[in-house]
């Protein structure tokens, strides 16, 4: 006996092709993910300036890490954060 696909049978299955909305959301999620990287490694650039025995340049990494702190938007700080624990920072922003 031959089966014939209905409506039913169909329902459950995702579409063969993507719209264009669902290339947009993936083009923004990535955005958000290079945006949020980006802060991170400023970050932890900053920081390592701590650890060379020159104080001038400890000084200035201290001043950039404040500065690049103020400059974050706020949306983002919890996905920094997840970024600053991947790459062993050692500054977490507060929320």
């Amino acid at each position: 006996m031959r089966k014939y696909l209905t409506n039913k049978n169909v329902v459950g299955q995702s579409p063969l092709f993507k719209s264009k909305t669902d290339g947009n959301q993936l083009k923004k999620r990535l955005r958000q993910w290079q945006h949020s990287r980006s802060w991170a490694r400023l970050i932890c650039e900053a920081e390592k300036m701590w650890g060379l025995e020159s104080r001038e340049l400890k000084r200035l990494g201290a001043i950039e890490l404040i500065q690049l702190q103020n400059e974050m938007p706020f949306n983002v700080r919890r996905r920094v954060n997840f970024w600053l624990v991947r790459y062993s920072g050692a500054t977490r922003l507060e929320e």
